[in-house]
């Protein structure tokens, strides 16, 4: 019989502990347990150099993941920090938008004290395939279990139009900050890329190779044609439009970004 493998992510020990109890009292289902996120990584990174990879991941929608301040995620994945809270704590979806970065076929599904159409929407979007109440009923957890291992994506009946509003209206504005991306020129967008990587005005001049004041003038540019007044809204509105970061790994050519009688080339 081939087993489930199944990893419990809580932070709240007796439910996760009664909860892998009752998963491992299945005949074909195989359970561990981990109480934060970093310890979750951890174990799929084991599991992954054993060659015995789990399938499905049950992740606390309100778990936290302390992140020193100033310093990445504990584990090896980068947790995103929009989500922050106080004390550099990191709910679970941000944990299961992680867990997909790793690009492993573990199936993850949220588990939520209360039906919440916005947070069920954002867990899907971060790659979910189930959001399942913490007292369903052990069939019901099951059944999603095994339905998202068949490709399935599970919601309550009673979400499904609230989460079907909230990702339509999630589009819209995306359409909406798409579009306005568009209007920004090539070096405007590259500079938007390095806002988006965190980079200050001084580290992007250096970046690409321009002076600071041409890059305050781009930034400013940037700002006008978005129509927001700030960076944060700035790279906000790029991550809704599907801006990512710079990649400040790869190198850039002074050739590539100089300008010429005053013009961009």
């Amino acid at each position: 019989m081939a087993r489930i493998r199944v990893l419990v992510v809580d932070d709240h020990r007796i439910f996760a502990e009664s909860l892998a109890a009752a998963l491992a009292a299945e005949p074909d289902v195989e359970v561990a347990a981990a109480g934060n996120g970093p310890a979750a990584l951890r174990c799929l990174e084991r599991a992954a150099s054993e060659g015995r990879g789990y399938d499905v991941i049950l992740v606390d929608a309100e778990l936290g993941i302390l992140r020193p301040p100033g310093r990445p995620a504990a584990g090896p994945v980068p947790v995103p920090a929009p989500n922050a809270g106080k004390n550099g704590l990191v709910d679970g979806i941000s944990l299961v938008a992680g867990i997909r970065s790793l690009r492993c076929q573990v199936r993850t599904v949220v588990l939520a004290e209360k039906d919440d159409p916005g947070r069920a929407a954002l867990a899907l979007q971060a790659g979910a395939c189930g959001w399942v109440a913490k007292d369903s009923s052990l069939q019901r957890l099951l059944a999603v279990i095994r339905g998202v291992l068949r490709d399935e994506t599970h919601l309550p009946p009673a979400l499904l139009t609230g989460v079907l509003r909230e990702l339509m209206a999630d589009r819209k504005h995306r359409t909406e900050s798409e579009l306005l991306v568009e209007s920004l020129t090539p070096r405007e967008r590259e500079v938007l890329r390095c806002m988006v990587a965190g980079l200050g005005r001084k580290a992007v001049a250096e970046r690409l190779f321009l002076s600071p004041h041409t890059v305050r003038t781009h930034m400013q540019n940037v700002l006008g044609k978005l129509g927001v007044h700030s960076t944060l809204a700035a790279v906000a509105l790029a991550r809704r439009a599907g801006v990512g970061p710079a990649d400040l790994q790869a190198p850039v050519l002074a050739g590539d970004v100089i300008e010429r009688g005053g013009q961009l080339a």
